[in-house]
């Protein structure tokens, strides 16, 4: 059968494509290098992390002039980032409206890739952004950005070299330098999943958390329990529900379901550009009032799981005991003691530098929030008090002063930097004002560092703007008018 014919306004990648050359071509982007030749194989900055953050951050570097860029990842291309991995959503959470990773540049959007495919018409009806057609749209950003990413590379270890470049070890692929260091590790970037010691004690077969793979078809006929009421929760039930699972019991320890999202209802240019200059309090204010309110799932998440009549809502019902029992677990909450074959905890990521091995040499050095902030009595949160205190380029901050030279050299750019930056490096609606921050701030810090070969080419350019012909010197009388002269 013949597919039929793409509408008369979808113009085709081909000429979308031109049309974004031109784009580039009118705004002068990227501009020309100006960052001093170094040393051979350093790279002025080296991004860790070729998803959604780290392909932005590195595009606005080079939109800034720093070409010498490399990016690693240890996914295979195309599998960068949860997209098409351990993302279980049917669609994106956001506003298929936002301009995303564009950078400003408007054939860059989304919007601009999917209408040229599929037309205007098309884009009307849509109402949210299919999850793995994000993940095709990010292939193309790399591609037609051409953003030097190198796949396969699991960094092992990053070893601070005080005023020296950064080394970064790999299992296979050697030892990289750099002058900067973007760590663009994603959610769990500055540690790892959240897993309750209770269910942590388990035999690994009966439980996985839900940033992880999971063969959902193995749960068919399976009795799940999914531990949280977040949006991974409601899609993790979803995903075992539509694969068969015989019941899907949602163990809830809120009262009720969490229903607001603080920051969507305050979501502004103004809080992302001003959130970085508040006082700590008010930045600390800000995030325990959130965490305290929880960010609902969306409603279309919690509808996907409650059409199911095999699906169960169950609150005040944190998990108190989970035990092995006769080739199942039994788990006891304040409410009951039920049967389950399977746990999938739901239960968020923990800030834990010490806890990841490529950041051994960094993690007791790292200045958090709980050095240089205590929150007044009631206000305490010990996620927060975790998270790095960073600086202005989301650069980290030493502990002690002198312990760890070249720390700052290093980028959080990560999910727990929005305690002190905002939400910026926490998904697409804002995804291109942090990089901007952070590529300006690279900028600067190279610039200054590279001062003296800088004002060095500055006193011995010489290239002349006027040539001497361009005028005929007067050879007449100076200040008199020729006829009074005369």
């Amino acid at each position: 059968m013949t597919p039929p014919a793409p509408p008369e306004d979808a113009i085709g990648l081909p000429a979308l494509e031109a049309r974004l050359r031109n784009d580039l071509l009118l705004l002068n982007l990227p501009p020309k290098p100006w960052v001093p030749e170094g040393e051979p194989g350093v790279h002025d900055v080296l991004v860790i992390g070729a998803g959604l953050n780290g392909l932005v951050a590195a595009a606005a570097a080079r939109f800034l002039g720093i070409t010498r860029l490399a990016i690693l990842d240890r996914a295979p291309a195309g599998t960068e980032g949860p997209w098409v991995t351990t993302a279980r959503m049917r669609t994106l959470r956001t506003a298929k409206e936002v301009a995303g990773p564009a950078l400003g540049v408007p054939s860059l959007t989304f919007r601009a890739w999917f209408e040229a495919q599929f037309g205007r018409a098309e884009w009307d009806a849509m109402e949210r952004i299919p999850r793995a057609m994000w993940m095709d749209y990010m292939v193309w950003y790399r591609r037609v950005l051409d953003l030097p990413v190198t796949n396969g590379v699991e960094v092992t270890l990053i070893r601070p070299c005080g005023d020296a470049p950064v080394e970064v070890e790999t299992a296979a692929h050697g030892t990289f330098r750099a002058r900067r260091v973007i760590l663009a590790t994603g959610i769990d970037g500055l540690g790892g999943p959240a897993v309750p010691e209770v269910v942590a004690r388990l035999p690994r077969r009966f439980w996985a958390h839900s940033s992880e793979p999971i063969d959902m078809d193995a749960l068919r006929g399976k009795r799940v329990a999914v531990i949280g009421a977040g949006a991974s929760a409601m899609d993790n039930a979803a995903c075992a529900l539509e694969a068969g699972a015989a019941s899907v019991d949602l163990l809830i320890r809120r009262v009720e379901m969490p229903r607001v999202d603080k920051f969507t209802g305050i979501g502004s240019k103004g809080m992302a550009h001003g959130f970085m200059a508040l006082p700590q309090e008010d930045k600390w204010r800000f995030f325990r009032i959130a965490n305290a309110a929880q960010l609902p799932a969306p409603r279309q998440s919690v509808l996907r799981v409650s059409r199911y009549t095999n699906a169960r809502f169950h609150f005040s019902s944190p998990i108190l005991d989970a035990r092995e029992e006769a080739g199942a677990l039994r788990v006891t909450t304040p409410r009951s003691v039920d049967r389950f074959d399977f746990l999938i905890l739901a239960t968020g990521f923990a800030i834990a530098p010490e806890t990841r091995p490529e950041l051994a040499l960094i993690a007791p050095h790292i200045r958090t929030w709980a050095d240089s902030y205590t929150p007044p009595p009631g206000e305490e949160d010990p996620g927060l008090a975790a998270s790095p205190d960073l600086g202005a380029g989301f650069e980290f901050q030493q502990r002690t002063p002198g312990a760890c030279p070249g720390l700052e050299r290093l980028a959080c750019f990560t999910f727990p930097a929005v305690l002190s930056h905002g939400k910026l490096t926490s998904g697409i609606p804002s995804v291109s004002d942090g990089p901007r921050r952070l590529a300006e701030a690279m900028a600067r810090s190279l610039f200054v560092e590279d001062r003296a070969k800088i004002a060095a080419a500055f006193d011995a350019y010489a290239t002349p703007e006027l040539l001497g012909d361009e005028w005929r010197p007067w050879e007449g009388p100076i200040g008199l008018d020729n006829d009074a002269a005369a």
